[in-house]
């Protein structure tokens, strides 16, 4: 797949960039857009070419955009020192991008108003069609336009969960055809819908294999179908209160979830930690896809690096996301019966919480944290170890060489848990207890690996619909099933794509508030007289604070070491700007607005961001 990569972007910078001028220009190669299309293999070249967009996982290089830790850092999880950044307060210059490079608002998790993807895969389409029955087979055109289609919903899907209402366009649009290049948004419900009947299309047509698992199969675009369907329903259900849509994509999210799950292909025999850690994941079971890195063809990431307890996390995990964590009895915490359940220090909470909690976070309070609790997620066990002296290439810089869980099973029985749940509130089947143990209870059921052994790390208790837990601290809008799904993505997903996007669609983004979330603003409970005594030092009187069970603020002066124990409170907290609801949706940019206004035509703003 490397190879066919490194083709592809030639092909596609010298014929396929759309751009006239290019495509004006006689062809110094016998490759033109006029004698390309002629083979399936063509065409497998050229559907590579969205996978660096798609399929980042790590990103390569230097790269961010999402990528887990590095690009996904912007939710009530992650709290920095000083003041928490915040979301846009008025609406940009310009929000316009034709590059196909990969790239994401941090704040949204999603793309910038680009619309060069869309025009990428329509014209896939009409260069497929223009191949039926002449260049390919019927089952060949099938799986390609389903491939093409797959594509475009995953654009809309993005576009959609950024800017809500959007142009639709399911053809390439001509220079001269101003009505459809300077026409207003489409309802996002159109557009959903759109992209609804192409992932039907998706599920009926594309081959269920083409390769390894690192090219794009059915079981892949299920996977990633059962998320963008989770997304639109409990957006559709939780916003505009339409209960017949979000059944609609509910109930494909089910049914997309299901068809992986019922494959036989993939099921838990991975310990969490090598998920993300492993040189080569090509035998996971869990994982659906996945992106391979190799050194020897300059295929590396950095993330890795960012794990590997020396280079500094800014923001790091915070109190609220502790406290989410399920201890290993099954309860929350303020109802657990494990002894010292409720002593919130790093070295406790390895021992007392799901077994994620210790394959997730480092053993001890770091300095390289901004809330002292180190992410080591995205590393395997041999890594960290090198701290102090000098990392090999491969957990240093921009060389990581780990490979990338693209998608996992993990998410699509949580995406199909979550949704049976959801369809439950609005009159559908109830959730069973056969259900939780092929989704939750399948993921407590994971193997541990000896480090977490030798820890004294211990399985989570099953979930049982016949004892839920009653969570003091559940939103009372929330059914304690929900919340206890909510949860799990909560403590599988750290550091990855979903929470930002997950509060969102819950219509949960007062969470981002520190005034109503104090937690937001603490790290977790530190004896500095015991852990970390390298901190009580002349540099940090007036700078180092605790904050006691009771709210005592405790400032170190110097001469009071041994009442230094309580939550670190990060340097110079302040928290983030107040926002408003209107940042469920990215403003527009009002260049591009004015382009409208100045070819006679209206591009409508989202609600509260007009200046």
């Amino acid at each position: 797949m490397k190879k066919y990569k490194i083709i592809l972007l030639f092909v596609t910078a010298i014929v396929f960039t759309g751009c006239s001028e290019f495509l004006d220009r006689q062809s110094k190669t016998t490759m033109n857009d006029g004698n390309y299309w002629t083979s399936e293999n063509n065409l497998r070249l050229f559907a590579n070419g969205f996978y660096p967009n798609y399929f980042v996982g790590y990103n390569s290089a230097w790269g961010v955009d999402y990528a887990p830790l590095r690009g996904y850092y912007f939710s009530d999880d992650v709290t920095s020192t000083g003041k928490q950044s915040g979301f846009e307060t008025t609406a940009p210059a310009s929000r316009a991008s034709t590059s196909e490079s990969p790239s994401m608002l941090i704040t949204y998790a999603g793309p910038s108003w680009n619309f060069a993807y869309v025009r990428k895969s329509n014209l896939f389409l009409e260069r497929i069609d223009g191949m039926k029955d002449k260049y390919i087979t019927s089952e060949a055109y099938q799986h390609w336009s389903a491939v093409a289609r797959f594509f475009r919903g995953y654009e809309y899907h993005r576009l959609v969960s950024v800017f809500g209402n959007v142009p639709y366009y399911d053809k390439v649009v001509g220079d001269t055809e101003l009505d459809l290049l300077f026409k207003d948004r489409d309802d996002r419900a159109m557009v959903m819908d759109k992209v609804y009947d192409d992932f039907v299309y998706v599920m009926a047509n594309m081959r269920t294999a083409d390769g390894n698992n690192q090219y794009l199969n059915r079981y892949i675009a299920a996977s990633f179908i059962s998320r963008f369907m989770l997304f639109e329903g409990t957006w559709q259900k939780y916003h505009l209160n339409n209960n017949d849509k979000a059944k609609k994509y509910l109930e494909l999210a089910v049914s997309a979830a299901n068809y992986v799950m019922s494959s036989g292909k993939f099921t838990f025999t991975s310990d969490f930690r090598s998920l993300f850690g492993s040189q080569d994941l090509a035998s996971n079971k869990e994982v659906i896809m996945y992106r391979h890195y190799d050194a020897a063809l300059t295929i590396t990431h950095h993330v890795a690096s960012y794990s590997n307890i020396t280079e500094s996390q800014n923001p790091g995990p915070n109190l609220s996301l502790i406290k989410s964590f399920i201890c290993k009895d099954g309860k929350p915490y303020k109802l657990s019966t494990v002894a010292n359940a409720d002593q919130l220090d790093i070295p406790n909470l390895l021992v007392t919480r799901d077994p994620r909690f210790e394959a997730t976070f480092w053993k001890a309070p770091r300095k390289e944290s901004a809330t002292l609790l180190y992410a080591c997620k995205f590393i395997d066990r041999a890594g960290p170890t090198y701290a102090g002296g000098t990392y090999p290439s491969m957990y240093g810089s921009n060389t990581n060489t780990n490979d990338a869980p693209v998608i996992r099973l993990a998410e699509v029985v949580l995406n199909w848990l979550e949704a049976k749940a959801e369809l439950a509130t609005m009159g559908g089947a109830a959730v069973s207890q056969s259900d939780i143990d092929a989704s939750i209870n399948a993921i407590r059921n994971r193997p541990l690996d000896a480090t977490a052994i030798a820890n004294g790390v211990t399985k989570t208790a099953p979930l049982l619909l016949s004892a839920l837990p009653n969570d003091p601290d559940r939103d009372p809008d929330v059914p304690a099933l929900i919340w206890e799904i909510r949860r799990e993505r909560r403590m599988e997903f750290i550091f990855e794509h979903t929470r930002l996007l997950d509060i969102k669609r819950w219509k949960k983004i007062n969470y981002m508030r520190g005034s109503a979330n104090p937690d937001n603003l603490l790290g977790p409970w530190v004896n500095f007289p015991v852990e970390f005594t390298e901190w009580l030092v002349a540099a940090k009187v007036g700078k180092l604070q605790v904050k006691k069970a009771d709210g005592t603020v405790v400032t170190y002066s110097g001469t009071n070491a041994a009442n230094m124990v309580g939550y670190y409170i990060p340097e110079n907290i302040s928290d983030r700007d107040a926002f408003t609801d209107r940042v469920y949706l990215a403003p527009l940019g009002n260049t591009q607005i004015s382009q409208y206004t100045d070819k006679g035509y209206t591009l409508t703003q989202n609600p509260g961001w007009a200046n």
